[in-house]
């Protein structure tokens, strides 16, 4: 035990003064009197006032004893050195990915690494201001700067791991970012550092910089089940499963099958998993009505998590696209890689003579039908030559500035127009029905390249300029616009994938007469979407498991999200000898103060309310007769 202030022991003198008070006796005046008989309580007083006599048991003199000392001690500022934070300025950063909640912790690494910052806040010097992020897949900062240390203990016990990964490649810059600009500041990370990239985490620490890193888990011991999806057969629907040993040392695990989630069980086989190897298993025998297969591993391992997987069968047909075109490769190879459409190319002229039957989607390239009626599903126009019955061309534009109008619209969304050059383009009047998308941002009159909206129960698309007429083809920007406008116009459930990673977002574009879309999600929950611009965006998918798109009052489509992450299931920690040691670069290893001033000072403040109401005992005793009577 150390003391910031060994002074404060100099008050300890105080000690035998107030023995000494209890030792001295009353001074009174003598005289003599004929008879003492009637003076036995006076005697009686005078003999208790007798100067050094020997101290009998006394509760008051015993209470002040107690206070006086808890009071010096407090005073003196007693403290332990511990392993913790030295400076006055901490920025901790937790994981918080799917192998933080592997099961070899009390119970998991995150209630271990929890319970080290509880550790580390506790023990923050006094006036010391600290940072909590939290690194799972979006880095996200949960206290800033705070010193409230009953704050920092609810963010810690606020954090979930989630089914994600984690960025602490990020987090780790953040956090040197944040403590670049304050006085003598300490990171400390608490992660397993399971499947992290060391070289790229190295890379992130600049010299100079306190870095501690704080490693939990002790097991590696995992199996996961890495691949599932279900194909149609001749015989019916095959499975393909993929069971991942992730363990230094073979492993022996049950495969179930159940047709749905929550069903009895269809199929069960015993795997031997060979170390750091996988186990295929091929199921042919399946119903030809399966539309969902969930697998489980039975019995536990280090990581539940990646112990379950959900399969879905994709049984939506393509959206049908007619292509009328006199020729155009960037656009045809475009289209062909579009998953979820078939597409059929036609010539202006035989669309002429036979127009084709009506598909989901009509693409009308440097051609607008001049005897041909326009087909009834939704169309769009690329570089249209001449006015249809649904929009006008009234002239034409020389060299257009591209300019996006709201960079927030899904139809543009990651689609960057800034460097595209375009030779000519039709000047089109925006349509009552429809909303620019890009304009000429150097003309007067800002005049559309790219309107789209809804008409007559169907959706259409304008595109102002032919391909050839601009290098639009040649940028990153084509395919992710033509797969926008694709999913916009030929709208169906083949646009929700099967399988999606966790927390990833999907969008999909239901069919124009739906207002609302409803998710049922994994636990129960229920959530109403409505359309935006005739887009979906739902990226709750935080959640293991099951979800259900519904519309029209009938399950649309289905998905699964499934935690196929290697480098979360491959749960083996890596130590701080991995990341260099104690030579790391800037890191190192700090002696905290832990004082004791409080308890103790909390100690004596109820020593002298207990002193208080031993003095006054009798005043005390008929405020509470008092209350008695009252209540």
């Amino acid at each position: 035990m150390n003391f910031l202030t060994p002074a404060a022991f100099a008050l300890a003198l105080l000690l035998p003064i107030i023995v000494a008070m209890y030792l001295l006796k009353l001074r009174r005046t003598e005289q003599v009197i004929a008879s003492v008989y009637l003076w036995q309580r006076m005697v009686r007083d005078v003999e208790a006032n007798a100067p050094w006599q020997r101290l009998r048991r006394n509760l008051l003199l015993l209470l002040q004893l107690l206070f006086l000392i808890v009071l010096i001690l407090a005073l003196a500022r007693p403290f332990l050195w511990i392993e913790g934070i030295g400076g006055q300025t901490a920025v901790f950063v937790i994981d918080t990915s799917a192998s933080m909640t592997s099961r070899d912790g009390s119970p998991t690494r995150l209630d271990d690494a929890r319970r080290q910052l509880y550790a580390l806040i506790d023990g923050l010097p006094v006036g010391a201001r600290a940072t909590v992020i939290d690194a799972g897949d979006e880095v996200r900062v949960v206290a800033s700067s705070s010193q409230d240390r009953r704050q920092l203990h609810a963010v810690v016990e606020g954090l979930t791991a989630r089914p994600g990964g984690s960025n602490l490649s990020a987090a780790l810059e953040l956090a040197v970012a944040i403590a670049a600009r304050q006085p003598d500041a300490e990171i400390v990370l608490l992660s397993d550092f399971a499947g992290a990239d060391l070289d790229q985490l190295r890379s992130r620490m600049p010299s100079g910089a306190a870095v501690r890193f704080l490693t939990v888990g002790n097991r590696g011991d995992n199996q996961a089940i890495s691949a599932f999806s279900l194909q149609p057969s001749p015989n019916g629907i095959t499975a393909f499963v993929q069971v991942a040993n992730y363990g230094e040392s073979d492993a022996v695990r049950r495969l179930l099958l159940a047709l749905g989630e929550g069903e009895p069980t269809f199929a069960a086989y015993d795997l031997t998993i060979p170390a750091q190897g996988e186990e295929i298993v091929v199921i042919d025998d399946f119903p030809a009505d399966t539309t969902v297969v969930s697998a489980i591993l039975d019995s536990e391992d280090a990581l539940p998590l990646d112990d379950r997987a959900w399969a879905i069968l994709r049984t939506d047909d393509p959206a049908a696209v007619t292509l009328v075109t006199s020729g155009n490769r960037f656009l045809e190879t475009a289209l062909a890689l579009l998953p979820g459409i078939s597409v059929t190319t036609v010539r202006p002229t035989d669309y002429e003579r036979t127009p084709a039957a009506d598909a989901a989607l009509t693409i009308f390239d440097s051609y607008a039908p001049i005897t041909a009626t326009l087909p009834a599903g939704n169309l769009l126009f690329v570089g249209p030559p001449r006015s249809t019955a649904i929009f006008s061309v009234t002239g034409e534009l020389e060299g257009p500035l591209p300019q996006v109008v709201d960079r927030n619209d899904p139809l543009l969304m990651h689609v960057n127009l800034v460097d595209v050059s375009i030779l000519r383009a039709a000047t089109i009047p925006t349509p009552d029905w429809a909303r620019p998308l890009v304009i000429d941002g150097g003309g007067d009159d800002s005049s559309p390249l790219l309107v789209a909206g809804e008409t007559d129960g169907r959706r259409i698309a304008v595109l102002a300029f032919a391909l050839q007429d601009s290098d639009l083809p040649l940028q990153v920007a084509f395919p992710l616009l033509l797969t926008n406008l694709t999913d916009w116009l030929a709208a169906g459930g083949a646009q929700i994938p099967a399988q999606v990673r966790p927390g990833e977002p999907i969008q999909f574009s239901p069919p124009h007469s739906v207002d609302a879309v409803t998710v049922f999600a994994p636990g129960g929950r229920s959530l109403r979407l409505l359309p935006d611009n005739g887009r979906v965006l739902f990226a709750e998918t935080g959640d293991l498991g099951l979800y259900q798109l519904s519309w029209d009052g009938a399950v649309q489509a289905r998905f699964a999200v499934n935690l196929f992450a290697p480098q979360e299931s491959s749960v083996q920690p890596q130590t701080v000898a991995d990341l260099g040691g104690a030579a790391i670069p800037g890191a190192r290893i700090e002696q905290s103060r832990q004082e004791w001033w409080r308890p103790l000072a909390l100690l004596a403040l109820a020593l002298l309310v207990a002193e208080w109401m031993v003095y006054h005992r009798g005043a005390v005793g008929r405020i509470v007769d008092g209350v008695r009577r009252v209540s």
